[in-house]
């Protein structure tokens, strides 16, 4: 299981994250903000206002979002060193 080390914000829905194994992948989350817990992070103040919980070893959001470390790994994309 993939564990994120660290994430900033890029713009839109798009967060850059760093893994466990040094990797730093972007996801956009836009087609992924569907569903009662997911909705409010349409609202970019709310979606920018993440935090890494460091025993889930995930993003999550003050609205109880959060997604797995294993799907944000494996839907991003690489960033070129």
């Amino acid at each position: 299981m993939h564990e994120v080390k660290d994430a900033h914000y890029v713009n839109g829905y798009i967060l850059e994250v760093e893994f466990e194994d040094g990797k730093r992948k972007r996801i956009n989350f836009e087609e992924y903000l569907y569903g009662e817990v997911f909705e409010p992070l349409k609202s970019f103040e709310r979606f920018k206002n993440f935090r890494i919980d460091r025993e889930l070893g995930t993003i999550v959001w003050n609205t109880g979002a959060d997604f797995c470390p294993d799907f944000l790994y494996s839907h991003a994309k690489g960033v070129s060193a």
